[in-house]
C-alpha cells in the first residue's frame, strides 16, 4: 500500500532516527477527518521511546516532482474555493482562484492556477483585495523534501 517506511516525529519536533514498519491498516476512512487507522512499530534499541509518550507518525503516500508549494498562510479559503494574492503590474494585487492540493507541514501544493514565475503575497493576505497597491519585499521560502 505504501512505498515508504513510517517516520516518528517526537513531541519536541525531532525525527526519531529509526524507520518504522506497518503491521496493520484499517480499510475504512473516517469521513469526519479523512484519516485511516494503521498500526506501526518502531525499533527502540536504546530505550528512548517510553510508554505514554506523545508523537506523530508521518508516511509518504505520494511524490510529486516539480510541485509548486506555497505557505499555507498565503492561501485564502473562501466558500470551499482557494485564492492567492498575486503581485501584478505596478505592484498591484490580483486575486486569483487556484486549485489547492495536498498540505505538507506548513506548505500547500497548488495544482492549478499558479506558475513558477508568479510572485505572491504571503503576509497580510486577509487585508488585500483586487487592485490593492503593495510595497513588495523579496523573500525566499524553502520547502524541505523528506
Amino acid at each position: 500500500m505504501f512505498n515508504s517506511s513510517p517516520e516518528l516525529i517526537l513531541s519536541d519536533g525531532t525525527v526519531y532516527p529509526h524507520k518504522g514498519r506497518i503491521f496493520w491498516t484499517d480499510r475504512r476512512v473516517d469521513t469526519n477527518t479523512g484519516t485511516m487507522r494503521l498500526v506501526a512499530a518502531f525499533p527502540n534499541p536504546r530505550n528512548i521511546l517510553r510508554p505514554g509518550e506523545y508523537g506523530r507518525v508521518r508516511i509518504r503516500t505520494s511524490f510529486e516532482k516539480g510541485a509548486l508549494l506555497v505557505p499555507q498562510s498565503a492561501v485564502k479559503e473562501i466558500q470551499g474555493g482557494y485564492q492567492l494574492a498575486i503581485l501584478g503590474a505596478n505592484n498591484k494585487v490580483t486575486i486569483r482562484s487556484v486549485k489547492a492540493g495536498a498540505k505538507t507541514e506548513t506548505m500547500w501544493v497548488i495544482d492549478e492556477g499558479l506558475t513558477a514565475d508568479d510572485q505572491l503575497v504571503v503576509e497580510g493576505v486577509a487585508k488585500v483585495k483586487d487592485g490593492t497597491p503593495v510595497v513588495p519585499k523579496s523573500t525566499t521560502i524553502h520547502a524541505e523534501v523528506r
